[in-house]
């Protein structure tokens, strides 16, 4: 079993729910989130960051200060049979590919255990 984890733009949930239905995967977890991803800096400006702490007054500081903004995504769980992990992923990517930055992020991570808290049995499905 595997978790994919998806973080991708906060008005792609409609399509998201709609594309996992048609890969056959109707059960997962979606919240409410902030996050950014990288931008590019200036590897002197960076430095020099760094060392002092602060940004500078300049244009360029006042630019990297949007680089710390937190912009809201949604936040997508999904446990899921091996066998249906390409599936699902490739229905992810399609559902919210733009063709531009800050379309989302999708991570599979591995599910060692899984427990029905209701009945405490070991859910291996």
């Amino acid at each position: 079993m595997q978790e994919i984890v998806a973080m991708v733009r906060a008005n792609m949930v409609a399509p998201t729910k709609e594309a996992l239905a048609k890969a056959g995967c109707p059960s997962f977890t979606c919240m409410k989130c902030l996050g950014r991803g990288k931008k590019g800096m200036d590897p002197a400006t960076l430095r020099m960051v760094m060392e002092s702490g602060e940004l500078p007054r300049t244009p360029d500081g006042e630019a990297l200060t949007e680089v710390g903004r937190l912009i809201p995504k949604r936040l997508f769980n999904i446990c899921v049979p091996d066998d249906k992990v390409e599936a699902v992923v490739q229905a992810l990517i399609a559902a919210n590919s733009t063709g531009h930055p800050g379309d989302g992020k999708i991570f599979v991570v591995p599910v060692e255990e899984s427990y029905v808290v209701r009945t405490g049995e070991r859910a291996d499905a």
